[in-house]
């Protein structure tokens, strides 16, 4: 059993066709959608989990490519912009999957991208704007 967190961008041609609902039903998989944005008759963005087995998310993902849906990793697309951190911790208490926490030796803030969920709040709460994020 193995579990993705991807963001899936769809051209308009998609946007109104039940892709999610294809994957879930031809490969038996499991899905949380985190954060949607649709934009009819332009273009479609889903950060999803995915969960299922190993070979049926590999299917799933190797369908959505050819189908033209564009398919990225969750983990490649939030930065935080190391140069413009000044570990003030504005950001952790409102994070709610620990995504962002404070070390309690350096009292340097640490990011854990593999437990975001791309909510934003870091974003909003950062003062000097170090935490980016990129579809």
């Amino acid at each position: 059993m193995g579990s993705n967190r991807i963001v899936l961008k769809f051209p308009h041609k998609l946007v109104d066709q039940p892709i999610v609902y294809r994957i879930v039903k031809d490969f038996d998989l499991e899905f949380n959608i985190l954060k949607a944005s649709v934009t009819p008759r332009e273009e479609g963005l889903m950060v999803l989990e995915i969960k299922g087995e190993n070979r049926n998310l590999e299917k799933a993902l190797k369908y959505l490519k050819s189908i033209g849906v564009g398919v990225q990793p969750l983990s490649k697309d939030i930065k935080r912009n190391d140069s413009k951190c000044t570990h003030c911790g504005a950001c952790v208490p409102i994070c709610p999957t620990d995504a962002l926490v404070t070390d309690p030796l350096t009292r340097k803030v640490l990011f854990y991208d593999t437990k975001c969920i791309a909510c934003e709040l870091c974003i909003k709460a950062c003062p000097p704007r170090a935490m980016e994020l990129h579809f």
